[in-house]
């Protein structure tokens, strides 16, 4: 399980490193094969362990390929998806593609989601936390809109 948000540099070789306290687990899990591929809703990256990208591709590979809406989900998560595997210190290259759909530069954060991380631009993500809170503030919320969360 991977959460929180973490504060990363990119360096000039276009490299991340990946937090120590990821690093161990993405080796046993994935042997540090990761996918990257773009958001579809987000202007972001979604790093996936190789097993969890696998799962997904598995489902992708059922959507119809005459389906238009279909073919634009196969597209854009496959069609950008880059095969990475950590180095002995824990950095990962990102694909100049990738970098440059998503903005990044130099501060970035690497967000936990459960079993993959996002890749944002530090900026673009203050600035959707900020707008995440003002809608929750402004709304009143009803059960239909909500998960039923036990805490």
């Amino acid at each position: 399980m991977f959460r929180g948000a973490n504060s990363i540099n990119l360096d000039a070789k276009g490299r991340i490193a990946i937090p120590a306290k990821y690093r161990e687990r993405l080796r046993e899990s994935c042997a540090g094969q990761i996918i990257i591929t773009i958001d579809l809703k987000e202007s972001c990256l979604s790093l996936f362990p190789l097993p969890h990208w696998e799962q997904l591709e598995r489902q992708l590979q059922g959507l119809s390929n005459t389906n238009s809406v279909h073919q634009s989900i196969k597209r854009l998560l496959l069609g950008h998806a880059c095969e990475c595997e950590l180095d002995k210190n824990g950095r990962v290259l990102l694909p100049a593609v990738l970098r440059e759909h998503a903005g990044l530069d130099k501060h970035l954060l690497l967000t936990g989601m459960g079993n993959i991380f996002q890749i944002w631009d530090e900026a673009k993500w203050y600035e959707l936390i900020r707008k995440d809170k003002e809608a929750q503030m402004m709304q009143e919320l009803g059960p239909e809109q909500l998960p039923d969360l036990k805490f």
